[in-house]
């Protein structure tokens, strides 16, 4: 997909993807386009959170993609659909799928992503567009890599606090400590540093494992501004760090060999900070394409949002050593 004449020397306004800090904002460019936009980004080499795996070989981490198309998401909205620059997201929805893993590879400098950014429908609330469908293409350095599909919605803030305040009323909220137990060591989940570490307890019975979500606000790069809910930042992370330790133990795959390579994530209720959060996941078999991983988040037994995963395996026996890519510990 070439195009011509975007820029990637510089971003875009932070207000436009509703980021605080400048090194938070991924996408530099954006131009119309038939029914959306191309929309330019670049993927940092080095970031405290996003360059945070053991994975090898070192590949730029999906949910960076996801972020980027989340960013992709408000600045549409708002660029191409006149959501007014106040409004309070809401995404239903979003599904990422890596078409060529090897596209992924850092290499000796950062990656010009060009993403062609179409919006396939587009909902309206007093003849105004209240929200919208999305629908993604994305290149890496020229190489075709990811397909997505984002649902989001917008409202003024007075509304969504009126949303929030009727939901909370429902709910037993007390402050508390939101989790009590040891984060997982790094290596179970991928991670260099235990600051990235966001499963805490987890257990696995037979195909399946459950831990309790370590939801730290003041970590950056999941909570690049202060907010009144769990955000899905988050919630991804669970999802895989969940995903990656019950395969680790489950088929006996270390995690530095395995990649997310498919995710469609669903979110149904608004996930509070007063409540505990498990992740619950459940481990498919061993397949040439990969392993899937059915999972879900949840609150005083209500589902707040579920995903479908599949875990990739990144590594070959000769890369591995003699061990293979089976999970050894260190």
């Amino acid at each position: 997909m070439g195009v011509d004449g975007l820029d990637y020397t510089g971003t875009v306004p932070r207000a436009l993807v509703h980021r605080a800090s400048v090194t938070e904002v991924f996408l530099t460019d954006h131009r119309p386009h038939g029914e959306g936009a191309f929309i330019a980004a670049q993927l940092p080499r080095t970031h405290s959170y996003y360059n945070d795996h053991t994975g090898s070989p070192a590949l730029y981490d999906p949910l960076l993609l996801m972020e980027v198309l989340r960013q992709c998401g408000i600045l549409g909205s708002h660029a191409y659909l006149d959501a007014p620059q106040s409004s309070a997201f809401v995404f239903d929805s979003a599904q990422l799928t890596i078409v060529d893993t090897d596209a992924l590879r850092i290499g000796p400098r950062p990656a010009d992503l060009l993403i062609d950014f179409r919006i396939a429908e587009t909902k309206t609330r007093g003849g105004k567009a209240s929200g919208a469908v999305y629908e993604v293409l994305a290149d890496i350095d020229g190489r075709p890599a990811v397909t997505a599909r984002l649902e989001c919605r917008w409202m003024p803030r007075r509304t969504w606090q009126a949303l929030r305040d009727r939901s909370r009323a429902g709910l037993e909220l007390t402050p508390r400590a939101h989790v009590t137990g040891l984060r997982l060591p790094t290596y179970l989940v991928g991670r260099r540093s235990a600051h990235n570490v966001v499963l805490a307890d987890a257990v696995v019975t037979g195909n399946e494992a459950v831990g309790q979500v370590v939801v730290d606000q003041a970590h950056p790069g999941l909570f690049d501004h202060p907010l009144d809910h769990i955000p899905g930042a988050v919630m991804f992370e669970a999802f895989r760090q969940t995903a990656l330790y019950a395969v680790s133990e489950v088929h006996g795959l270390a995690p530095r060999g395995l990649l997310v390579d498919s995710l469609r994530t669903e979110f149904t209720q608004v996930a509070e900070f007063e409540l505990p959060t498990d992740c619950r996941v459940r481990v498919g078999a061993l397949a040439p394409g990969g392993i899937p991983v059915e999972a879900e988040l949840v609150q005083e037994d209500r589902v707040i949002a579920a995903a479908s995963l599949r875990l990739a395996r990144t590594l070959c026996p000769a890369a591995a050593g003699v061990a293979g890519d089976r999970l050894v510990a260190v």
